[in-house]
């Protein structure tokens, strides 16, 4: 049986840590002390309901989403089948792909119904490991760090986030990452109007910084490391040797040219590309990079 969804304040007040199964999620709110406390409260109540729900329809989720026999119910569920719709057709994708995003959007979503009318709640963001949903009242912000290797953190820049953007959902993938990649992309990361569209993304341009066939990618089935895996037999990265300055350069021109197309369809509002320490952007944004990597401009 699952353990039953836990939370804590952490020592500083303002963050929340809530966990249940693979979610897990810091939340942190920012205004006054009656606002944070009717955030936290309105989260919480939200919190425990999300994994078995999800998992109510798991089956479904897993499939290709441009074959579903039906619509999910559930309501982080259509979120998932929201994000992933403008892909369908194009790519092989399943609802999955937006699986942490959604939760993201879902938890920030039930947290504004209750606080929304309270001016005192200024800033608020849901971080379900790295995907993350953004409330900004007018004139705030945040600056977000950018990690181009979960498993051995280090920052690889830092993307300042305006009110005024629009952006309310950043996320990241790449093969380096908690889920399976098509792609060798370090790290994709991408700012969009949500948290799941933004999941969604990520993945899409993240399989898209590629080198097929390249001697230096391993890759093996899905399933023959996690067997209920919505990718199946399709060829996951598991490692990327040392790649020469002109396959980076080939590998991220190919991923960008789809966050472009991304961006001109209005699905993002812009990405950050990272491989091999060099980077590339689409769209605008607030973007400190260090050296050595290389930025340039969609």
């Amino acid at each position: 049986m699952m353990a039953a969804a836990a939370w804590r304040s952490l020592p500083d007040g303002r963050r929340l840590h809530l966990t249940h199964g693979p979610i897990d999620i810091i939340l942190e709110a920012g205004g006054t002390p009656q606002a944070v406390a009717a955030a936290h409260a309105a989260a919480v109540g939200r919190f425990g309901t999300i994994l078995t729900e999800l998992c109510a329809e798991l089956a479904l989720l897993r499939a290709p989403a441009n074959r579903l026999p039906r619509l999910p119910t559930g309501a982080v569920a259509r979120r998932m089948c929201a994000a992933v719709r403008p892909y369908c057709h194009e790519v092989f994708i399943t609802p999955m792909a937006a699986v942490a995003g959604s939760v993201a959007d879902e938890v920030l979503a039930e947290t504004l119904a209750v606080t929304g009318t309270q001016a005192g709640l200024r800033r608020l963001y849901v971080n379900n490991g790295g995907d993350i949903a953004l409330h900004l009242a007018p004139g705030e912000s945040f600056t977000l760090g950018v990690v181009d290797d979960p498993q051995a953190p280090r920052l690889a820049g830092t993307v300042r986030i305006a009110a005024a953007s629009g952006v309310r959902g950043v996320a990241t993938s790449g093969w380096r990452g908690r889920s399976f990649s098509l792609g060798i992309a370090d790290a994709v990361t991408v700012l969009a109007t949500s948290a799941s569209a933004a999941d969604a993304a990520a993945t899409i341009i993240a399989n898209a910084v590629d080198l097929p066939g390249h001697p230096a990618i391993a890759r093996v089935p899905a399933a023959s490391r996690q067997p209920d895996s919505d990718l199946g037999e399709r060829l996951v990265t598991i490692g990327v040797g040392t790649l020469d300055r002109m396959a980076i350069d080939a590998a991220l021109d190919r991923g960008l040219d789809t966050a472009r197309i991304l961006l001109a369809d209005g699905h993002i509002v812009a990405a950050v590309l990272l491989l091999g320490g060099h980077a590339r952007t689409a769209g605008n944004l607030d973007l400190a990079l260090p050296a050595p990597a290389v930025r340039i401009a969609a």
